[in-house]
């Protein structure tokens, strides 16, 4: 035990001696977690720009328009009365959406011969063009409901009356989970979590591979034989780092204000079989790949893209097939499903069953997959020294 703590001491001292190592394990988390949440505080977009084309120029076109200035997601840019030459303007302005009202708009409502409003959308950026969709039409919905019920009233009826006779039925829309469509707190929590993922894997990536690449590896196995043992050695000091860094990350979901329920047993559960199943990931790229630099490469190429592959953002249904069994085996793929149950959804440990499954299994894999090629490795090694 005393050669072991001996040794452990040496870990720690060629873990901070790494300045790559410690930024990334150290300073990623916390700089994109405060980047990434500073991004997104505005929490909903706002002031999209759009053109009026009023070509009808008439009290009513002018109500449109202020109904639209009015809407806190668009910014009416411009109001003109030819298009003029709007498709080049277009992605030089970065418009969101163009409103056209035809000319003799007024009066073809007025005469009840239902004249047409284009709305050109910027599909660009799909986000901002559903935004801007969305909310074009509840000024145009809004509007138009209101001059139905005024042309029924002016033909005698009640203004109840007119209503019932606009309206067969009512729609009740109820938000629930993120009720107010903040999208911080829809994608900050993504993002930490295929964040501290990736930083893991690099991390990870570099315990090994550095040793075998400036020799202490041989020193090490000179020590100690067995990879059980020089696995611990590696983990322990992980072990010891990662609640502190997962409590950091828990800290900028408090100082953004997210709305979603983190601090519970499923949840700690949950971070700590990602930091296990990453750390295996990590530590037999480490060991495959005796050179670091090919191993962070490598993981990065498995990191890219795992948030994007994870369902969080994009529904996995939508996703191929064979893609979506790659995903799977990706730990923050089944940390990400499980995180929006118990975070959101309010589950407890028997909804997130299926996911804690997979997670095990892909620790067990990767764990037993590093013993045996550590192992290979180790009796590789003692040949040489032997010889």
């Amino acid at each position: 035990m005393k050669e072991f703590f001996e040794l452990l001491k040496i870990e720690f001292k060629r873990i901070f001696s790494n300045s790559v190592l410690c930024a990334i394990f150290f300073g990623a988390p916390v700089l994109y977690g405060i980047l990434f949440g500073y991004v997104y505080q505005q929490a909903k977009v706002i002031d999209l720009p759009i053109v009026i084309v009023d070509q009808d120029n008439s009290p009513l076109s002018n109500t449109i328009i202020d109904a639209f200035e009015d809407n806190e997601a668009l910014l009416v840019k411009d109001r003109r009365y030819a298009p003029g030459d709007i498709l080049e303007e277009m992605p030089v302005e970065q418009y969101a959406a163009v409103v056209t009202l035809p000319s003799g708009f007024e009066g073809d409502i007025l005469q009840k011969r239902y004249p047409e409003v284009r709305v050109d959308l910027n599909m660009a950026n799909i986000l901002n063009a559903n935004t801007a969709s969305k909310n074009i039409q509840q000024v145009l919905m809004t509007l138009n409901a209101g001059i139905e019920i005024e042309g029924l009233q002016k033909q005698g009826l009640s203004p109840s009356q007119a209503k019932v006779s606009y309206e067969s039925f009512k729609v009740n829309f109820n938000k629930l989970y993120n009720s107010t469509g903040n999208y911080l707190s829809f994608m900050l929590p993504g993002l930490l979590g295929a964040i501290m993922q990736q930083v893991i894997f690099l991390a990870m990536a570099l315990v090994f591979s550095r040793d075998f690449e400036d020799g202490y590896f041989k020193s090490l196995v000179k020590k100690n034989k067995s990879s059980w043992y020089l696995i611990a050695l590696k983990v322990t000091p992980f072990l010891l780092f990662l609640p502190l860094m997962w409590f950091i990350v828990s800290r900028l979901f408090v100082f953004f204000n997210v709305e979603a329920a983190i601090f519970n047993i499923p949840m700690l559960v949950l971070v700590s079989l990602l930091s296990l199943a990453s750390m295996g990931i990590g530590m037999l790229f480490s060991i495959a790949i005796p050179n670091q630099l090919k191993a962070t490469e490598l993981l990065m190429v498995i990191s890219t893209p795992a948030f994007v592959l994870s369902g969080f953002t994009w529904p996995s249904l939508a996703i191929p097939g064979f893609i979506n069994g790659i995903a799977q085996s990706i730990p923050v793929t089944q940390f990400l499903a499980a995180f929006r149950k118990v975070a959101y959804y309010g589950g407890d440990m028997a909804d997130i069953l299926p996911e804690i499954k997979m997670l095990l299994i892909i620790i067990l894999v990767s764990f037993v997959a590093m013993l045996l090629l550590l192992q290979l490795k180790i009796n590789k090694s003692k040949k040489r020294i032997a010889g």
